[in-house]
């Protein structure tokens, strides 16, 4: 076998591990949305199809991680190539993690429904549901055109949605305070909003990933964090 036909097999396996990186990217965009658009609309079937959908996003992963192993065992990577190879995995599993996160909310939905919405929250929940839907588009966008500026634009941005879910657990906290029967609704709501600040950090992750994969060094700074809630020791689960 030649060395170009070697090459060529190469390109196309790596061409098919990103394919599946794109598309596992948009099931999981689309199951971000759907879960905080049942939640407005108080949908219980499409918080159902959020949960029954994260399956697909699962057997991506494990599907990316397989080819990705198989490259690494048969085509002796270079140091370029194999920096692509683990991004990929790394990528892939933090967009299984956004995909587990956007079934938690869905799982929370058909609770919500036992309960009057608290109508002053969901705009805050719409615009963190909403950034982090943009961010991991755009950290998509970075991932496929090999941006990093790009990548470090989305970086920048996870102090927004720290900031937002800060003030939605004070709105919540006060909710709490003034009517104990919002307590179990806002707890479930605390639960959404902490799961979508993740899914921004997660995003984050997938945004290193391609400084990494460019320049071969992560993101040298740390991190800007802005959520200093007191709830940050609390255990919320997978």
């Amino acid at each position: 076998m030649s060395d170009q036909h070697i090459l060529s097999a190469y390109d196309r396996d790596l061409e098919s591990i990103q394919a599946m990186i794109m598309k596992m990217g948009g099931q999981v965009e689309a199951a971000i949305r759907d879960a905080v658009r049942a939640l407005e609309t108080r949908d219980s079937d499409l918080a159902m199809k959020v949960r029954v959908g994260d399956r697909a996003i699962d057997e991506l992963e494990q599907l990316i991680n397989e080819q990705t192993a198989r490259i690494i065992a048969l085509r002796s990577p270079t140091a370029v190539d194999l920096r692509v190879v683990l991004s990929v995995m790394k990528i892939s599993a933090n967009l299984e993690r956004c995909g587990d996160f956007a079934k938690n909310i869905s799982k929370r939905t058909g609770v919500l429904l036992e309960s009057p919405p608290i109508e002053s929250t969901a705009a805050t929940v719409r615009r963190m549901a909403r950034q982090t839907e943009l961010m991991l588009k755009d950290a998509l966008d970075a991932y496929i055109h090999r941006d990093p500026q790009l990548a470090e634009s989305v970086i920048d941005r996870d102090v927004d949605v720290d900031q937002m879910y800060n003030t939605l657990f004070r709105e919540l906290l006060t909710h709490m305070m003034e009517d104990p029967r919002h307590i179990t609704a806002c707890m479930h709501l605390h639960f959404i909003a902490k799961n979508i600040e993740r899914i921004g950090d997660r995003v984050t992750n997938i945004a290193e990933q391609t400084v990494y994969m460019v320049t071969g060094e992560l993101p040298t700074e740390k991190r800007a964090k802005a959520d200093h809630t007191a709830t940050e020791t609390i255990d919320f689960g997978a």
